[in-house]
């Protein structure tokens, strides 16, 4: 009896361990060499999992920046720290791109704009969407229901009480998910720096947008012609700004009639020119394109504080390091 029970355990666990050996053997011969350079790069990446570097997962992200695919600051949460970190792996220079954050490029509040019809449906925007394009009467608007509040991974959008959603831009890692959620594109990413946005995502004409929003953009282009570094552009009867070229001197949310570009007056820097360091040279004088500088050749100069925005030309032209932003 023992027997009959011994003889089929010791041939199943012989056969276990010669099928064994041989599948060993069989890995190590058709084995798939990988770069360890790819779990070195996934241990410096976050581990949020949250695709907003366009892969599948840290994993994926970590193979296509070993293969070449993809920079070494393709992933928007870990920031510029993970992206050095990497770039040491990698055995290159970092990119020293700019950190970029998410912004809504709405004002449509409940006072400021106007509602078609009282939704009672499904709490979610691409579910509102559906009827009728919303309830609000501009159909390019942030309709507040929260979808990007609930998908966001970091807690870094709400939508306030005003009906708008808003980003809470210290927690924000520019991941990407509420872009891609919003039915509306009302959200876009920017450089971090950059002071000043178009609150507007209408491409109707100014005549329809005030009968919506008052606070809307009416395409009347004052901006454009305003901006001294040919910042504003101007597309399907919206501004744009291209912030290649715009230097944070917010000329244009001070021209703006409707209030519909947002500066963020409070952080708008002013220059000082260095008595000890300046030559009188006129350079930042010639330069200035609000004429806020004075002073005469070999003598030296002054910023007029009540003109100066802080364009940051001055600092840029002058040839002797004698002016500062601050």
């Amino acid at each position: 009896m023992l027997e009959q029970i011994l003889w089929p355990v010791a041939s199943l666990g012989g056969m276990g361990l010669i099928l064994g050996g041989i599948l060993a053997y069989a890995s190590k011969i058709f084995a798939v060499e990988t770069d360890p350079r790819i779990s070195q790069v996934r241990d410096a990446l976050p581990g949020a999992n949250c695709g907003g570097c366009g892969y599948p997962g840290c994993d994926g992200c970590a193979a296509a920046i070993v293969a070449g695919e993809a920079p070494v600051n393709a992933c928007p949460v870990g920031g510029v720290s993970t992206a050095e970190n990497i770039s040491a792996i990698m055995g290159i220079e970092p990119d020293k791109s700019e950190r970029k954050i998410a912004r809504v490029i709405c004002n449509g509040t409940y006072e400021n704009a106007k509602k078609k019809f009282e939704y009672q449906g499904i709490r979610d925007c691409r579910a509102a969407v559906n009827v009728q394009g919303g309830d609000k009467g501009c159909p390019y608007g942030c309709l507040g229901l929260g979808t990007c509040e609930k998908l966001c991974p970091f807690d870094a959008i709400h939508v306030n009480e005003q009906g708008v959603a808003q980003v809470d831009e210290k927690k924000c890692t520019a991941c990407g998910v509420c872009v891609a959620a919003c039915p509306k594109n009302v959200i876009e990413l920017i450089p971090e720096s950059r002071e000043v946005r178009v609150l507007c995502n209408s491409k109707d004409k100014g005549k329809e947008v005030k009968s919506n929003c008052s606070v809307g953009c009416i395409g009347c282009q004052i901006c454009v012609k305003s901006c001294p570094f040919d910042a504003m552009e101007f597309k399907d009867h919206l501004a744009h700004i291209n912030y290649d070229k715009c230097t944070n001197c917010m000329i244009c949310a001070e021209k703006c009639p409707t209030g519909a570009i947002y500066a963020n007056f409070a952080n708008r820097k002013k220059a000082s020119i260095d008595k000890e360091k300046c030559i009188g040279c006129t350079i930042c004088k010639k330069n200035c394109p609000v004429e806020a500088i004075e002073g005469e050749l070999k003598q030296t100069h002054q910023v007029l504080q009540d003109k100066c925005v802080g364009c940051g030309v001055c600092a840029e032209k002058c040839p002797k390091d004698a002016i500062r932003l601050q």
